[in-house]
């Protein structure tokens, strides 16, 4: 059974990009724990998490986390800062496997897919970039940018319950269709006797 690794950015001491008193790492941690569920509740897979509250881990124990754990693929998920608008997608821009980029591009389309349109959400494109969760971790790795903190427009859709039920539902639908996660069966069998 594959083993993703989802690591909701920040945490913590560390609050990420900040607006007010919105916190990068409460949605980080919000859209994980929803992503986590959709995997769970659809797909065969053994979903982990480098935090599931509100607590400070160091990148380096973000990625042992991962490779102690031999996950198949590390998903780290962010808030952008900036000034800017959209989502876009990270891989290392050192050597990567060609499941790297595979995956990536799959992920990032089916999330821009069903949010996109829908939300008025710009793709900001596919990036590559040497970060510390891409470069560390053995295994193929993503780190996706969730919008702007400290756009109002982004704000207002991060603030939206249901935009962060449609944003962790695709995140969840991309890693099951790059990894082609087994459904569950929707029947229970029931014991013969």
């Amino acid at each position: 059974m594959a083993i993703i690794v989802l690591d909701p950015g920040h945490g913590g001491t560390d609050p990420g990009a900040v607006n007010g008193s919105c916190q990068e790492k409460k949605y980080t941690l919000d859209i994980a724990l929803k992503v986590r569920s959709y995997l769970q509740n659809n797909y065969q897979a053994t979903v982990l998490m480098t935090r599931t509250t509100d607590t400070t881990v160091s990148l380096a124990s973000r990625t042992a986390y991962a490779n102690n754990n031999g996950a198949d693929y590390f998903v780290s998920i962010h808030i952008n800062a900036g000034g800017g608008t959209g989502f876009e997608s990270f891989i290392y821009d050192g050597s990567v496997s060609s499941n790297t980029i595979a995956w990536r591009q799959t992920l990032h389309d089916t999330i821009i897919s069903r949010i996109g349109s829908k939300w008025s959400v710009t793709d900001r494109g596919k990036k590559r970039a040497n970060f510390h969760v891409l470069r560390e971790t053995s295994m193929p790795a993503v780190l996706t940018e969730n919008l702007f903190i400290d756009t109002t427009q982004d704000l207002n859709k991060l603030n939206n319950a249901s935009f962060i039920t449609d944003l962790a539902n695709a995140t969840g639908e991309g890693i099951a269709k790059a990894l082609v996660l087994p459904r569950k069966s929707t029947v229970e069998t029931l014991p013969s006797f």
